[in-house]
């Protein structure tokens, strides 16, 4: 990352299908939330990746995703999420479905604890918390006994009391907070003024500009440009007694296709954003989920696509891709590769050998 300026790691760093992440507070968490108890990243863990990233100028913060994406708290405090163990279409966009409830008063001070614990200790090494907010499923809080409602009138000032919890947490420990552009696009939330707002659907040119007229910072990462999970298949299977199952030829996910670097480096997140209104993006994300990705495939994932982006992030704003940009990022793979990077390949080694001869 260092090498490729690339100077903040945002770990989202728990979902609904598992809570990895060691809150001594809280020991059950990921005692009953982990896949295993092998796979928990213990306090220690995080802390060395923090303080690897500041040796490298690299800033790492945690996401916990809230009050969404959260099914996994249930494993241990089933009390606290509805829509657990239901059937998930129709309840979240991938299994397992369970969110937060809105309207409890157990969920407050639990998020208190929960959070006191993880900001008192990331605080030490990093100034931004993200607290999600993405894909709330307003049909989960039909079987919420604190709501039995999924109408956004009356969800909308329970998701607002809730957010507004939050923050005051996190700036309790002089964070500056970000989440996804859902809490305002969708549920027009008012925030304070030195939120980040993260756009990350579609192509972001409205969600940029609607933003930024709200008067908010904000961070761009369109998957339609900067997924880098995108086009490597979908993890649904086929249900063979369903025969109007959505899974079938040519198996594609959601934001297929795959993004390419030529891709990548060619998105220019701001060109409908005039230059006097283009202060307050702060900057922008290549995502890369974890569906589809362990520490075997993690590299090619990730390299050379991430350099692309990162030059575009720095100097290359609308820039078409030519074959001097192809040489360059071919240069930055093999000293990728020399570090003990599995980056993939750039270019053909003919092309890279005959300047000029895989122009069209």
């Amino acid at each position: 990352m260092a090498a490729n300026k690339l100077n903040r790691l945002h770990i989202h760093a728990s979902d609904a299908q598992s809570w990895p992440l060691e809150i001594p507070s809280l020991p059950d968490l990921a005692m009953k939330g982990a896949y295993s108890h092998a796979q928990i990243w213990r306090t220690e863990d995080l802390e060395a990746v923090q303080l690897h990233g500041t040796y490298y100028g690299v800033q790492v913060f945690t996401e916990i995703d809230l009050p969404g994406h959260t099914t996994s708290i249930g494993n241990a405090y089933p009390y606290l999420v509805t829509a657990k163990d239901v059937p998930w279409p129709g309840y979240a966009l991938e299994p397992p479905s369970g969110q937060l409830r809105l309207n409890s008063s157990e969920v407050p001070p639990f998020i208190q604890t929960l959070l006191d614990d993880l900001l008192s200790r990331t605080s030490r090494h990093s100034s931004l918390f993200h607290l999600g907010g993405d894909e709330l499923n307003m049909n989960a809080y039909r079987l919420d006994p604190t709501v039995n409602s999924s109408s956004y009138q009356i969800l909308q000032p329970l998701v607002q009391a809730f957010i507004n919890h939050v923050i005051s947490i996190a700036t309790a420990h002089s964070l500056t907070v970000i989440m996804w552009e859902e809490m305002v696009l969708d549920w027009n939330l008012t925030l304070p003024q030195d939120v980040i707002i993260q756009t990350w659907r579609g192509s972001d040119d409205d969600a940029l500009g609607t933003i930024l007229n709200k008067g908010y910072k904000t961070l761009f990462g369109s998957n339609a440009h900067w997924y880098l999970d995108c086009g490597h298949g979908y993890f649904v299977d086929l249900e063979p007694s369903n025969p109007d199952s959505p899974v079938r030829p040519p198996y594609i996910d959601y934001c297929s296709p795959y993004k390419n670097w030529r891709h990548m480096y060619a998105y220019d997140p701001v060109a409908n954003v005039p230059q006097s209104q283009r202060h307050p993006v702060v900057g922008g994300e290549v995502h890369l989920w974890g569906e589809l990705t362990d520490s075997v495939n993690l590299d090619g994932m990730l390299w050379p696509r991430v350099a692309a982006a990162a030059e575009v992030m720095w100097s290359a704003l609308g820039t078409k891709p030519d074959e001097s940009i192809t040489r360059r990022l071919a240069d930055m793979r093999e000293r990728l590769v020399m570090r003990g990077i599995r980056a993939g390949v750039v270019q053909m080694e003919w092309c890279l050998r005959h300047k000029g001869g895989c122009r069209l």
